[in-house]
């Protein structure tokens, strides 16, 4: 089978290697246009381009995806199949063109968890069962048909990092066991809707993640906090405030934290504990959050102890 391989990231670009691996011909890529990145707005290719460009493979970068140009070019491949890693929603120009369909690798036991961010979100809803999906592409996003499902345990202190990192892995075997079945034509895909109205589920969803959605709120229960804070470790990272009783502010990235019992009085809820050399703890009406790994803004990420070694925390500091 001729395959035309759609993605952008570190995880696309694991999974387009396994398809290499596996001996299949990958006809071309198709990949977002490169882009200025970082502080010296240097021009940046993603990963599954780099990945194209080590083993000579064509690559496509359309700006829009329903350019005549960009379709006459990927019908010239005359590919059976198009399989889709994190990439943007495809146009049905697109996705109905090859004779055996094209399908998605989404990091999820869909139905649940369908948008951009299911990684993050299954562990900020304090889940303890994730997943791969294949599925074929439909009009509306993260709802064609499922192909293969794989689960895997979310472990008690799993961020989304080392969440990411497993389903990369697994990710590998379940897009080359789905093109197996494709190829010999063993396809039983399973309806999603069927599947919701079998088990009566309600749906959580998976939106994209922005800044403004990374704040962390200390009135809530220290359980979804330290879920919050590791769903979103180490990116884009839960923030917050400190401010000092004589209004000095000070904005942290908090990247790993601990539920401690709780053994302060209630006139100490939300204060900063610490003895400035090896522990910060905020006060909390259940636990104490204490703080393991952070980064003040325009420092880097340490360790609580290093920060400590060179913070001012004089009088009494609160979160906000």
């Amino acid at each position: 089978m001729k395959i035309v391989y759609f993605g952008t990231p570190e995880i696309a670009s694991s999974q387009l290697e396994a398809i290499i691996a596996a001996g299949y011909e990958v006809a071309a890529v198709v990949t977002v246009p490169d882009k200025p990145a970082g502080r010296g707005k240097k021009i940046q290719s993603s990963h599954v381009k780099e990945t194209a460009l080590k083993y000579g493979l064509p690559i496509m970068q359309p700006v829009s995806l329903k350019s005549p140009e960009f379709i006459e070019e990927l019908s010239s491949y005359n590919a059976d199949l198009f399989i889709v890693v994190a990439f943007r929603m495809l146009p049905e120009v697109v996705w109905s063109m090859p004779p055996k369909g094209t399908f998605n690798l989404h990091a999820s036991l869909l139905p649940q968890y369908r948008g951009a961010a299911p990684i993050n979100h299954a562990i900020i809803n304090g889940e303890t069962e994730t997943g791969l999906t294949t599925f074929l592409l439909d009009k509306e996003i993260d709802t064609g048909e499922i192909i293969i499902q794989e689960k895997v345990t979310i472990e008690e202190n799993e961020t989304a990092g080392t969440l990411h990192d497993k389903l990369m892995l697994l990710g590998n075997k379940v897009v080359v066991d789905t093109i197996k079945i494709i190829e010999e034509g063993r396809v039983q895909s399973q309806s999603q809707e069927m599947i919701i109205e079998r088990d009566n589920l309600q749906l959580k969803p998976a939106p994209k993640i922005f800044k403004e959605d990374c704040k962390i709120d200390w009135t809530k229960d220290a359980k979804s906090i330290y879920d919050f804070i590791r769903g979103l470790s180490p990116y884009p990272a839960a923030h917050t405030q400190f401010v000092s009783e004589e209004g000095e502010t000070m904005d942290f990235k908090i990247y790993e934290v601990a539920l401690e019992e709780k053994n302060n009085n209630e006139e100490d809820l939300y204060k900063v504990v610490t003895d400035g050399k090896s522990y910060f703890k905020v006060v909390l009406k259940d636990y104490n959050i204490s703080i393991i790994t952070l980064q003040q803004a325009g420092k880097k990420a340490m360790p609580v102890a290093d920060f400590l070694r060179g913070a001012r925390l004089n009088g009494c500091w609160k979160v906000n």
